[in-house]
């Protein structure tokens, strides 16, 4: 850094020697001033035909002309083609990362000074290609974890990483808490492998720049997953991925924590901060593999914990989080304007983490903080400097140091100066002068120095004390210095003093009530007379319609003030101030808010017991109305809700600072809150105290929700719920024993996350009975045993198939199968119904399709059949482990089909009210099921097809259908009307079978003459 001073002091000088001694004009010219600066950037390597554009603008007066440095020497704009200056702005042409690699600055330039922007670093990012060699392949156990390395090619800057399994784009899904891919190192990680995991894996890696985005994947990585011959052992878990020990971060941006466990089951992931409260900020990534705290505050720093847990056990790693700040500033210089001579002392402050340090540039040198005797050349451009590692900032104000005979054509002495008798006044007289003038008063020709009623300060201010009317006339402040001699004059117009009438009235009201304070004033009367309020000092706001305050319609001299629905924060000292241009008065009264207590303070907690603690606070204020008692709300760690507690003794009077807490739960954190309540009411509650938790007691409730049931073959599984554990070391034990014996076999569980237990024997008989009860312990001893609950063991499949099939074909579509029940005690479990197996004669009886029933019952038919085919049948019974084995098989042949004609030659005649319809036989072929006889179907909700007839002339639609064994023929439609309109149909139907022998139906129409629309469908079946 000390040879970047010295370049930028060569480049002053040189600049300096170039402007030939233009003089900075002051009023008129102005030094430079950034309005755009310079950022880091990271290039595309290889992207030769780009350009970099690096910004810089700056305000100034005359415009500034512009310079870059790189690393600290001059950018030889003119010499070398590929850099041009574009109105401040540096592009670099063909940018190539040998040459153009480094830190920029700009430096802008006028005749006032010189100033130097941030610097920005010029970077190139690259992404190589993985090594074209073959990786070697990887086994890896069933239900144990693994890992396969991506081994990243070289890279600038940071990659992102993802792994595809056979083929692109089947990106792995990490969802699911099995898969994890680090972006810290890239490897692919899984808790527990599975046999289907077997594949070639890729690492698929993208590196994001500013304008592009490149991405590449690596060789195959062959994983075999080899099959446990037994069942796969469970196991603890075991943390594989560990972030730092010490985790450094800056303020401001985002940190991210990775961690990962091998386990079976697969582990479950939990985060926490050891020392304090983990920051909501965190969000859904508490239970992930990577804990995400983003726009980090050095409240986030700390300890943090990740555990990983599942029914076997679980694994802890901590590590540290330490948030660092670039430099910000707290206090910086400003523009000044400084009569020679003087002295110049300014201050620049800032804060970071390290500390950062502070130098000072001007125009672009070494200067001081302080000057003293201030002369011409000090003039120009400073900039303060805040450096640390983490970052650089600087602070920019211009120097003007002025030096004039002394000029009242700014500032002069007012022409009118009003004043009040009986009252004071002010004269300022403030020239433009530099060096600092001497300065004098007179009136008229009499020169004025100080007396009992006439004061000249030493800056120049002239008071005049206990003014009468004699005191009225012409005032001029002389000013004088080694430059010159100026002065002005102004008139002194003595006014009557403004005086109060009429003051407010000390006032005492409750909470929620309206009060009235009057405020009338007298005042000269060529003058305007305005009244204002204040509370404690503080001015009130009486121009806004919302709000408690009201100014009082009036007369000019009346200034009442309204307070509507008074609060406590209302009372006070109010003051009402009538004041006009030359003088004012005020009165002040007193307004008393009786109220509901406020909240107690400084509540502690101490003397915590297993089931009780004592609580200490002091008297809030009582709002002007004694407090008659108090409650106390409290809350644990299982509810964000407050509740009253049961305190000792159960009711506090308005008098105690103490009592004691009643019925809590051992081993619990609570957080309690003391109300103070009057005859007004129940104030607001206390700062919650600090949490505490209960001592710790053996458990006094059993576990409760026992049961279980399921699983997998010889396996007896255990489940039970709890919601207290009284302690730390807390875990389970667990009796059972089967139904009808009298040895219980006990184990411990010495897991407090454990919820179920899985007890396997190879001679466990399926869906036996056991007995199954359970107790907590802890450190401090045992709980009581729970209610003895029956489980049964897992259950298998049935044993047995049905017996006795027999299917029967009901049409050529559908066929009704039967079976005799198996017994209860072939069904290994609880019989949850039956299977039916049904495959046509040329195929396997892999191919059946399947009909299961729900229950017990015997029948079932089978639909959605092939018409005149022969089908092989089974049945199997099944429950909740799957089918048992399947009954003998049985053949069955569904019907020929129906014709598929419709009736023909139909023809119908209305005779009064009936009609008669007649129609041709349908005639069956050699591969159709022979005609039963007719369907007539009115599509209406009738129980018969006796009809009337319409009377407005409607109509009535039938069909014809034929019906035989193998079920429906196509259907015939005609309308019967009284005369040929068409005419919508309805849609409900009632049927009437006619007999084969019979091809003419005569309907009667005469008991519903009122229906204007029927339809009636004659079908055969």
């Amino acid at each position: 850094m000390d040879c970047l001073l010295y370049l930028l002091v060569l480049s002053s000088v040189a600049l300096r020697a170039a402007l030939g001694g233009d003089v900075c004009v002051s009023g008129h010219d102005s030094g430079p001033v950034f309005e755009e600066q310079p950022s880091s950037l990271i290039y595309p390597e290889g992207l030769s035909e780009g350009k970099v554009t690096l910004s810089c603008q700056a305000r100034a007066s005359p415009t500034a002309s512009y310079r870059w440095l790189v690393n600290g020497t001059e950018v030889p704009l003119g010499l070398d083609l590929r850099y041009t200056l574009v109105a401040g702005n540096l592009v670099i042409g063909s940018p190539d990362s040998g040459r153009d690699t480094g830190s920029y600055q700009c430096l802008a330039i006028n005749r006032c000074g010189t100033i130097i922007s941030r610097a920005a670093n010029l970077k190139f990012g690259y992404l190589h290609d993985f090594p074209p060699d073959s990786r070697s392949p990887q086994t890896a156990y069933e239900g144990v974890g693994s890992f396969l390395a991506c081994q990243p090619p070289p890279h600038y800057p940071a990659l992102s990483y993802r792994w595809l399994i056979n083929e692109f784009p089947n990106f792995i899904k990490t969802d699911d808490g099995r898969w994890f891919v680090s972006q810290v190192t890239g490897n692919l990680y899984v808790a527990k492998a599975e046999t289907n995991d077997t594949g070639n894996y890729f690492c698929f890696t993208t590196i994001n720049m500013d304008i592009s985005t490149k991405s590449t994947f690596s060789k195959a990585n062959m994983l075999t997953v080899l099959p446990d011959g037994m069942k796969a052992l469970k196991s603890t878990p075991t943390i594989k991925v560990r972030f730092p020990a010490e985790t450094y971060a800056l303020a401001g941006h985002t940190a991210q924590l990775e961690c990962f466990a091998y386990g079976n089951p697969v582990p479950k992931l939990r985060w926490r901060k050891v020392d304090g409260l983990m920051p909501s900020k965190a969000g859904s990534s508490l239970d992930g593999p990577t804990l995400i705290l983003p726009d980090l505050t050095f409240d986030d720093e700390g300890v943090y914990e990740c555990e990983a847990y599942n029914s076997e056990g679980s694994d802890k790693y901590q590590g540290r989080i330490t948030v660092q700040a670039q430099p910000e500033w707290l206090q910086v210089m400003s523009d000044s304007e400084v009569e020679i001579s003087s002295e110049l002392q300014w201050t620049c402050l800032a804060a970071g983490k390290p500390r950062p340090s502070i130098r000072w540039l001007r125009n672009v040198n070494g200067a001081r903080l302080k000057i003293s005797n201030l002369a011409l050349e000090d003039s120009g451009m400073y900039q303060c400097v805040a450096e640390n590692k983490h970052g650089t900032i600087y602070s920019t104000a211009e120097l003007r140091v002025q030096v004039q005979a002394p000029d009242f054509r700014l500032n002069p002495v007012r022409k009118l100066i009003p004043a009040a008798r009986g009252g004071q006044v002010m004269i300022e007289c403030r020239p433009r002068a530099a060096p600092k003038p001497s300065l004098f008063w007179s009136r008229g020709t009499e020169l004025l120095t100080n007396s009992s009623r006439v004061t000249v300060t030493p800056d120049g201010i002239l008071w005049l004390h206990n003014i009468s009317r004699a005191d009225e006339g012409k005032y001029t402040c002389f000013a004088e210095n080694y430059l010159g001699k100026a002065n002005s004059t102004g008139h002194l117009s003595v006014r009557d003093a403004t005086k109060i009438m009429l003051a407010p009235s000390n006032a005492d009201i409750n909470q929620g009530e309206n009060v009235s304070l009057q405020c009338h004033a007298s005042h000269d009367p060529t003058m305007d007379l305005t009244f204002t309020w204040t509370l404690n000092g503080v001015l009130l706001d009486l121009e806004g319609s919302v709000g408690p305050y009201h100014r009082v319609e009036g007369k000019e001299n009346i200034g009442d003030l309204l307070i509507v629905n008074a609060q406590l924060s209302q009372a006070g000292i109010y003051t009402c101030m009538a004041q006009t241009v030359v003088d004012s008065a005020s009165a002040s009264a007193k307004l008393v808010v009786r109220g509901p207590p406020g909240p107690p303070g400084g509540l502690l907690v101490k003397n915590v017991a297993e089931t009780s603690v004592e609580l200490r606070w002091s008297r809030g204020y009582d709002n002007h109305s004694p407090i008659g008692k108090y409650i106390i709300m409290g809350r644990s760690s299982l509810s964000t809700e407050w509740k009253k507690m049961r305190t000792d003794p159960e009711n506090i009077e308005g008098n105690a600072e103490s009592t004691r807490v009643m019925g809590l739960m051992p081993w619990m954190d609570y957080e309690f809150q003391v109300i103070a309540s009057n005859i007004l009411g129940s104030g607001e509650p206390s700062m919650p105290s600090h949490t505490i938790r209960t001592q710790q007691a053996a458990p006094t409730v059993a576990p409760s929700g026992l049961g279980g049931g399921g699983g997998d073959r010889n396996e007896l599984i255990v489940t039970w719920t709890v919601k207290y554990q009284n302690g730390d070391s807390f875990g389970y034990i667990l009796a059972f024993r089967k139904k009808e014996t009298t040895s219980w076999t006990v184990v411990r569980v010495p897991h407090v996350e454990s919820s179920r237990y899985v007890y396997y024997n190879d001679s466990l008989t399926p869906y036996s009975p056991f007995e199954v009860k359970i107790k907590a312990y802890n450190r401090r001893g045992e709980g009581p045993f729970s209610q003895i609950a029956v489980v049964h063991s897992a259950e298998e499949e049935p044993t047995v198939g049905p017996s006795s099939i027999n299917a029967t074909a009901l049409t050529a579509f559908e066929i009704q199968v039967s079976w005799e029940p198996i017994q209860q005690f072939s069904t290994n479990g609880i019989l949850r119904g039956y299977e039916i197996r049904y495959w046509r004669q040329h195929e396997r009886e892999a191919a059946a399709d399947r009909v299961r029933t729900a229950g017990l019952e015997t029948t079932a038919r089978v639909s959605g059949l092939r018409p005149s085919t022969r089908y092989h049948v089974a049945v199997l019974a099944y429950n909740s482990a799957g089918t048992g084995p399947p009954s003998p098989r049985t053949t069955v042949t569904t019907r020929k089909p129906p014709p598929n004609r419709p009736p023909g030659n139909v023809s119908w005649k209305a005779e009064g009210s009936w009609v008669k319809v007649r129609w041709d036989n349908v005639k069956a072929m050699h591969n159709e099921s022979a005609i039963l006889g007719y369907k007539v179907i009115l599509d209406k909700a009738k129980t018969s097809v006796n009809l009337p007839l319409p009377k407005d002339n409607g109509y009535v639609v039938l069909e014809i259908r034929s019906w035989g064994e193998g079920g429906d023929g196509p259907a015939h439609e005609i309308i019967v009307s009284q005369d040929s309109g068409e005419k919508p149909r309805s849609s409900s139907r009632a049927l009437c079978s006619v007999s084969k022998n019979f091809n003419t139906i005569w309907l009667n129409t005469s008991s519903c003459a009122e229906s204007s629309l029927n339809k009636i469908n004659i079908i055969s079946i």
